[in-house]
């Protein structure tokens, strides 16, 4: 089971804080790097729990550590030379949060500072070590078995509608198991503002009997805008995740 993104970003905050405690003797103040392919606003969410997680290692923010922060907005080729920036910065550690498919990338961008993941990328799971640790985010893989718990939860529903990212993989998965459940699910794929639009355009013309997303930072970042197609064609919809932005799923 998938753990709530609060409980999930304050243990973030405790590994990054490994790596600070064993530098602890080279600087008075300590950096932590935050990058993210999100936003302020929409990280405003999961930041508290982050802070916390250092807190509990005995760090706390404007005493004895300095949070940098780059944010790409969903700018997923930004991402490499923001870390970059932060590399020359020299941070003690470097937590990489929603960054599409620029992991390898940034992962990249330095083999000696401590980089900590904030889920989405498999490499880490199967090649582990180096200076990059983290947390896979194994709902990637969980398509069909989210596909059968939505039949399970909305029994008459037929049609399913899939938002996903271009660089999703459980596509295969999710119709296998719709196949075998007798649904029909159609996948839109966004991953820009354009095609997001025109992927929500599309919900209120075909109106599903329900709703599946995938994770990404688009769609967090665009939380509003799609809780509010949904509601307004009272679509049932399965989120990726509980907390805020997202209502509880369905």
């Amino acid at each position: 089971m998938s753990l709530r993104r609060r409980e999930f970003i304050a243990g973030l905050g405790s590994a990054a804080a490994w790596p600070l405690a064993a530098r602890a003797q080279q600087r008075a103040m300590q950096v932590v790097g935050w990058l993210s392919g999100r936003n302020s606003e929409t990280d405003a969410h999961v930041l508290p729990a982050f802070r916390r997680g250092l807190n509990r290692q005995g760090y706390v923010e404007g005493r004895n550590v300095t949070i940098e922060y780059r944010w790409s907005d969903t700018q997923f080729d930004r991402l490499p030379a923001l870390a970059a920036d932060l590399v020359r910065r020299q941070v003690a550690v470097l937590v990489v949060a929603g960054a599409g498919n620029s992991y390898q990338a940034i992962f990249a961008a330095t083999t000696t500072i401590p980089i900590v993941s904030a889920a989405g990328f498999s490499g880490i799971a199967r090649r582990p070590g180096g200076n990059v640790t983290g947390v896979y985010a194994v709902f990637v893989d969980l398509g069909g078995k989210r596909i059968g718990l939505l039949h399970d939860l909305l029994p008459r529903a037929t049609t399913i509608a899939a938002l996903a990212l271009p660089s999703s993989r459980d596509g295969t998965d999710v119709q296998e198991a719709a196949r075998v459940l007798g649904l029909q699910i159609k996948f839109f794929i966004a991953g820009t503002d354009s095609e997001l639009d025109a992927a929500l355009a599309s919900l209120a013309q075909m109106r599903p009997d329900a709703l599946m997303l995938n994770g990404g930072a688009l769609f967090f970042t665009r939380a509003d805008k799609i809780v509010a197609t949904a509601k307004d064609l009272a679509i049932p919809a399965m989120y990726f995740d509980a907390s805020s932005p997202w209502p509880a799923a369905l």
